[in-house]
């Protein structure tokens, strides 16, 4: 009974290395992130920036400033989103060592 315990856990973990590599290398080290299904963090930066841009070209088109501000302001918002370090900054702060 325990022989096969071992084998289907040995099954499990070798599909979750198939099927998503990053999240069972941060499982294996005790941080473990999203599975591949829940990350949609790209699509929706790239869906407020898509916002910013028709914002911004609106108030250009509309000659209304306050459009032009409000574009102007989420289009550095997606721009701050898209930075190379957002992943440092959100791992500012690891845990300590075990």
């Amino acid at each position: 009974m325990a022989g096969s315990d071992d084998e289907r856990l040995g099954e499990i973990e070798s599909r979750l290395h198939r099927e998503d590599p990053r999240f069972a290398r941060a499982l294996g080290a005790g941080r473990p992130c999203r599975p591949r299904e829940y990350r949609h963090t790209r699509a929706w930066l790239l869906l407020a920036l898509a916002l910013a841009l028709a914002v911004l070209g609106t108030g250009i088109a509309l000659a209304h400033g306050l459009l032009i501000a409000t574009g102007l302001v989420l289009a550095g918002m997606a721009g701050e989103l898209f930075g190379p370090e957002r992943d440092v900054r959100r791992h500012r702060n690891p845990p300590p060592p075990p």
